[in-house]
Order: structure tokens, then C-alpha cells, then sequence
């Protein structure tokens, strides 16, 4: 029995299309999930490419579709700061009947407004943790800890740029566990070790929109491998 969380995106047909030249439909891989719209797999999706490239813009509309707080959190979250982000562009969310509705969002660029939210609202019936006394990668660990809890969606945005490399291990054994409990997990990242977690679907990001791919053809692991074989060289050749 299919019990994704979400099976996928689809294009509303009875939407108007977004005006011609607009943003973010004029993000090559925005423009894609809007006109063939997005699979989720069960297990992890993994999005890489460079700045620029849209896979933030995606994750950012998956989460508006769900009806998730553009800045980070569940549905239930209401802090607000300035609205920059694209919403959900009139797309379908198809899930599977009965499966858990649970989600959360996370984006390493509002982590501090998310942290000051769930601070200043403390359930007075449970322990929150005082993320503003933590690391920025120990708050994150913290709060994805805390709110991963078993089947469900979760979307995390650059996670990478919280998180050590000890940190980053960390993340991709508890994304492992998520996965063998049935939930499902969507991550953008420029770290070829949340790329490399196991099982996950890789869709490279960049001017021809999302293609799929394998970690060992990944441009992203390219150029660590070289830059781990000879880092001077490969720094002297930047120049």
C-alpha cells in the first residue's frame, strides 16, 4: 500500500498560467515542476546545484503547497517577517489516503526568526529548548530532533550551512532512521554528504531545470574530489 506522505505536485489545469516573464516561473526548474509537475519517491529527494540555480525557490513552493510557514515551522506556525518567498503557483498536492499529514519546514536562512517564534510561544506543558543559547548547528539539531519524529514529510533547505562535518554525519544517520520509519524527506544542499545519503533520489538542479542523476556524476562531487586530491593545485588554478 502506497503510504507517501505526498505523492506528488501537480499543475492545477484550471489555473491561469503564471504572466510570461515573471519570477519564479522564470526559474528553469519552477518552470518545469509547472509544467510537468514533481514526484516525490518514498524515502529522500535530494536537490544539488549551484547559487542560483532554483532549488531553494523549489523547496520553497513545496512547502507553500503544503500549506507550510514559507519561513520554517509546521503549518501551525504564524511568524512572518517580509514576504519574499514565491507560494504554492496553483499546484496540486496528491497524498496517499491515510498516510500521516505531519510536516515541517526548515530554511537555514530564517532559522533565527523561527527560533525567536518558538521562543517567545513556549507550550507551557513542555520543555523548549532556548535556542539563541546554542550553536547555530546545535539549535538546529535541537529543533529537527525535537520535531522529526517519526512518519511525515520533512523539507530542510541548505542544512549544510548550520551543521560541522561531524554535524552534517549526524544529520544524514538521523534522515537514515526517518526513512526506515516511513517518512519522507526532501533536502537541498551543496554538501556531498547529505548528496550521498543513502537510497535518496538526486535531482541536479541548473539551466536545463531538474534532471536525475547519480552521486557519482554529481559536478558537485566532482570538485570536491579534486579538491581533496591536491588542494593547493586546485586552489592555485581558481586564479
Amino acid at each position: 500500500m502506497d503510504r507517501r506522505p505526498v505523492r506528488r505536485l501537480k499543475p492545477d489545469p484550471a489555473a491561469p498560467p503564471p504572466p510570461a516573464g515573471t519570477w519564479p516561473a522564470t526559474v528553469p526548474a519552477v518552470a518545469q515542476v509547472l509544467r510537468e509537475g514533481l514526484e516525490l519517491g518514498p524515502g529522500a529527494t535530494v536537490l544539488v546545484g549551484e547559487n542560483g540555480s532554483g532549488k531553494s525557490t523549489v523547496l520553497e513552493v513545496l512547502a507553500a503547497a503544503l500549506g507550510l510557514n514559507p519561513e520554517g515551522g509546521s503549518a501551525g506556525a504564524r511568524h512572518r517577517t517580509r514576504s519574499s518567498e514565491p507560494g504554492g503557483l496553483d499546484l496540486v498536492v496528491e497524498r496517499s489516503p491515510g498516510a500521516p499529514r505531519w510536516a515541517y519546514f526548515l530554511r537555514d536562512e530564517t532559522l533565527h526568526g523561527l527560533y525567536s517564534y518558538l521562543e517567545e510561544n513556549r507550550n507551557p506543558q513542555r520543555a523548549e529548548t532556548a535556542f539563541h543559547e546554542l550553536s547555530h548547528g546545535e539549535a538546529f539539531l535541537s529543533l529537527f530532533g525535537d520535531r522529526a519524529r517519526g512518519p511525515g514529510l520533512y523539507v530542510l533547505d541548505e542544512p549544510d550551512a548550520a551543521l560541522s562535518f561531524t554535524g552534517v554525519l549526524s544529520l544524514v544517520a538521523r534522515l537514515g532512521e526517518l526513512v526506515a520509519q516511513g517518512a519522507q524527506v526532501v533536502v537541498a544542499t551543496h554538501s556531498p554528504v547529505l548528496a550521498a545519503l543513502p537510497g535518496a533520489r538526486l535531482l541536479e538542479v541548473g539551466p536545463w531545470g531538474l534532471r536525475e542523476t547519480a552521486w557519482e556524476d554529481l559536478e558537485l562531487t566532482a570538485h570536491w574530489k579534486q579538491f581533496l586530491g591536491d588542494p593547493r593545485s586546485f586552489l592555485r588554478h581558481l586564479g
